[in-house]
């Protein structure tokens, strides 16, 4: 790990032996849900002799990614590679907020002011966001699933807050 001119050598919080740390912890993370997913898929039926059911397809595909995962964690031991990136949270953050207040607020309040807010809250995701443009494509695509759920898709959703309906 020299530095090169004008970088600073990088600190690795990995032991020595691992030479390519992205696709280390990538490997260990996709094994992870690979787990995950055995133990979600335990209580289902399926793959009992010739018999497939329920649980078939989430084990085959589970098992699949475990071992994935574990030559992913392989080729990171062996091969010289990338370090960690760094990760920002802000952006997984408020799409996260934005999907759990789109769930809270559709039926108390409404598709048109729920399908706005969770727009303007996951637009704090970025910060090079200019909001008088992102308020004008919120507005644009709020009207839009305003016209396309009740009415062309014939959906029975709720558009103005229970408040304004009575």
């Amino acid at each position: 790990m020299n530095a090169t001119p004008g970088q600073a050598p990088v600190k690795s919080i990995m032991p020595k032996w691992v030479r390519n740390p992205q696709d280390f912890v990538g490997g260990i993370a996709m094994m992870a849900i690979a787990v995950f997913a055995l133990w979600a898929s335990s209580d289902l039926q399926g793959m009992r002799g010739f018999s497939f059911g329920a649980g078939t397809a989430p084990r085959m595909f589970a098992t699949l990614l475990l071992g994935l995962g574990a030559a992913i964690t392989v080729v990171g031991v062996l091969t010289e590679g990338q370090h960690l990136a760094k990760y920002h949270w802000r952006g997984p953050l408020f799409v996260t907020l934005s999907i759990v207040s789109f769930a809270l607020t559709i039926r108390s309040m409404g598709m048109i002011f729920s399908a706005l807010t969770s727009f303007l809250i996951a637009a704090c995701g970025s910060p090079e966001t200019r909001w008088v443009e992102t308020f004008i494509v919120g507005v644009c695509l709020t009207a839009f699933c305003a016209l396309l759920f009740p009415y062309a898709l014939g959906l029975p959703l709720q558009l103005l807050p229970t408040f304004m309906i009575r």
